[in-house]
């Protein structure tokens, strides 16, 4: 036999504090990684040879 099961009660699972922590957590590693990006960045853009340098005509 069926079992019914109300709709307010088949819910696969809950949202509770270890979603929240996991979330947080995915958060602040993106944001790790985006600081990292942006130091790497300025390292690249400011240590250019002087050999490529645009020396300007006139």
């Amino acid at each position: 036999m069926v079992k019914i099961i109300p709709t307010d009660k088949a819910r696969q699972g809950r949202w509770g504090r270890h979603l929240l922590r996991i979330l947080i957590a995915a958060l602040l590693l993106a944001f790790v990684a985006w600081g990292a990006a942006e130091i790497y960045g300025e390292m690249i853009q400011t240590n250019t040879p002087a050999s490529q340098e645009q020396i300007p005509k006139g």
